[in-house]
């Protein structure tokens, strides 16, 4: 969809001109009819002001359904913390142990540990 034919088809609907747009938006006329023939691409303060030119919610210059679309319900949805190692299940219970395990070391010992895991890593 080209937002240019979006906006001249809700303009045609209403029965409104170019110079109509243009006394409800301060817009220039020549300004709206390059967006309606797809020369200039509005900011989204503009087509938020075409928007209430036009009398409309703004997700209908986008979207020419009857009702609004459905929202995804993005709780859902797994965060990055839910993926994480060590966030659910036996590997939860482990990483627990270890924190406490390493709590309970001394200084000494955990610069040690971390040195050979260093080690071992590479």
């Amino acid at each position: 969809m080209v937002i240019g034919d979006r906006l001249r088809e809700l303009r045609e609907q209403k029965n409104l001109s170019q110079g109509d747009i243009e006394k409800r938006t301060g817009l220039l006329r020549c300004y709206i009819s390059r967006v309606e023939n797809g020369h200039t691409v509005p900011a989204i303060e503009t087509l938020e002001k075409l928007a209430r030119a036009l009398e409309i919610p703004m997700y209908q210059l986008f979207y020419d359904g009857g009702q609004p679309p459905k929202v995804p319900n993005l709780l859902t949805r797994k965060s990055s913390d839910d993926i994480a190692w060590g966030s659910s299940g036996k590997d939860e219970k482990f990483l627990n142990k270890l924190r406490r395990l390493l709590g309970k070391a001394n200084e000494q010992d955990r610069k040690l540990i971390l040195y050979t895991l260093q080690k071992m890593a590479r």
